[in-house]
């Protein structure tokens, strides 16, 4: 049988997910964010995560690059680190004043994309559409961690 490789939901969810991220690139850039911060931004910002290994495992990144990209926000002057008063190796992060001055302006932007990107589509399908994506990564969650559990 002569399948269409391009054509699978893998690659269509791939080339989606690039031009969502070009989209949110030249919206967010402009206002001093980049699309790969956003999960630290919105853990911060929601107060759901204030510490490198919560912000890491919030936006499912490992140690290293999450300490990498901290540490250019804390250049770019996007977030500030505090020692932990409960663990002194360990600090907490939280978002700088400017970046709460921006953030609303990010959110509005990225939500205008969304809705720019989903022109066509009813209120029920693109319900629909956040729906499938969510079982779909939960599907690949568990697949990951299954085949991660059996290489140990």
């Amino acid at each position: 049988m002569d399948e269409d490789v391009l054509s699978t939901p893998g690659h269509l969810v791939s080339l989606a997910a690039r031009g969502f991220v070009r989209l949110s690139e030249s919206r967010l850039k402009p206002l001093g964010f980049g699309v790969g911060q956003l999960p630290v931004l919105v853990a911060l910002k929601n107060g759901k995560a204030s510490t490198q290994r919560d912000l890491a495992r919030f936006a499912r990144v490992e140690q290293p690059p999450m300490a990498q990209m901290l540490a250019r926000m804390e250049r770019d002057g996007l977030i500030q680190r505090t020692p932990d008063p409960a663990d002194g190796r360990s600090s907490r992060i939280v978002l700088a004043k400017a970046a709460q001055h921006s953030m609303p302006a990010a959110i509005a932007a990225l939500f205008e994309g969304n809705k720019e990107a989903l022109t066509g589509f009813t209120e029920a399908e693109a319900e629909q559409l956040v729906d499938l994506l969510k079982r779909l990564i939960e599907n690949l969650d568990q697949i990951a961690s299954a085949e991660s559990s059996a290489q140990l």
